[in-house]
Formats: structure tokens, sequence, C-alpha cells
């Protein structure tokens, strides 16, 4: 591995432990904060947001695997309970309660499709749940102007964070990385916690 790739790797490191300890659940941010720990913060070939997942993943299987199940199977509990309860707005779950990197600080990270945001603001105002209004960046790939509108607000000790997208972008197919979508809807999410509720029963059988 050359220098310069071994550099990459241990900003990944560093910015995974900064996501996982200090409640930082930005890609962009931990990794800026661990170059500039490392004194090289003008460095130009930062790693990639999934090189920052991988040592997630990675981070939590060295440091407390099992707390770590625990907490993805609870994130992805509460997760379905409020897709179930926004399935009008064909919800899609991404970031780390989807893909098992998420840390104790992670939020549950919803798409939705709505014509206005005013109809989503409706729902949680008539459920009298108390929200923010906030905004989003959207990915390169998806071609809409600036930012888009989202909503956060809590259950619990969870943050839930709503991004809107408009209704015209219903059933689009999320980007792939590495093969993989990196968001699924209800079906998907029911399937994923079926295969892990599967895979534990034989873990705990052997």
């Amino acid at each position: 591995m050359s220098s310069e790739n071994r550099l990459r790797q241990r900003i990944a490191l560093e910015a995974a432990r900064i996501m996982a300890e200090e409640g930082i659940d930005e890609h962009g941010l931990a990794k800026k904060k661990a170059a500039a720990r490392m004194g090289v913060a003008e460095h130009r070939n930062l790693p990639r947001r999934e090189e920052i997942e991988a040592a997630l993943v990675e981070h939590h299987r060295l440091f407390g695997a099992a707390d770590q199940s625990r907490r993805v199977a609870r994130l992805r509990k509460l997760a379905l309970e409020a897709m179930r309860f926004l399935a009008e707005f064909s919800p899609v779950l991404v970031g780390g309660a989807w893909n098992g990197s998420a840390g104790r600080f992670s939020p549950i990270r919803l798409h939705l499709f709505a014509h206005t945001p005013e109809e989503v603001m409706l729902k949680l105002m008539d459920a009298r749940i108390p929200f923010e209004e906030k905004s989003h960046s959207l990915p390169r790939e998806m071609d809409l102007p600036g930012d888009q509108p989202a909503l956060h607000f809590r259950v619990d000790d969870t943050q839930v964070e709503l991004l809107l997208f408009p209704d015209a972008w219903k059933g689009r197919s999320l980007p792939k990385k590495g093969g993989q979508a990196v968001g699924g809807n209800l079906k998907e999410l029911r399937k994923l916690m079926e295969a892990e509720s599967l895979l534990n029963h034989r873990h705990q059988e052997g």
C-alpha cells in the first residue's frame, strides 16, 4: 500500500472514531476534523464517504459488537414504526440505521416524497409531534436546485430526520454504491429485519 493510501486509511479510521464517539453524524465534517487533528487539513486526497462507512462498521465490530447490534436493531424498529406512520409519503430509510453503521448518536434518516412540505407538517401536527424545520443538501447525482426542506423531531433519545423530496421523485431508484442501494423502503426494511432475526437465531442455536 502506498503512503498516500495509508494516509487515506488513517484519516478514514480517525473519522470513524470521531463519528462513533463524539456525536458527529456528518461524514464530511468528521473527515475534516480527522485530517486537521492529523496535521493534514489541506490534504486533497481525503477518504470517500463509503471508505469512512466501512471504517465505521469495523470500529463498531472491534469496540462493542454486541452493543452495536442492539443499537441498530432498535433504530430499525423505530424506523419501521415511523415508516408505517408516514407510509403515504413512500418513506425510504437511509444512513446508518439502514447500512448497519449507526453509532450512539446516529439519527433515523428517512427520504419522504410529497407534493408540498406542508403535507408532511400537517401529518406531524395532527399527531401532535413537535418538529423543527431544517434543510438538507443533495448529492450531485440528484438534479434538483439548491437545498431541499427537512423536518427533525425526537423519539425518546433518538432524532428522526425527514428529508423531503418532490412527489415526482417517488419510486425513483436510489443511487448504488458498491452494487448495493444506499437505502430501502418499508418492504425492504422488513425483509432486512427478518433476515437479521433469522441470522441471530441461528447464531444462538449454534
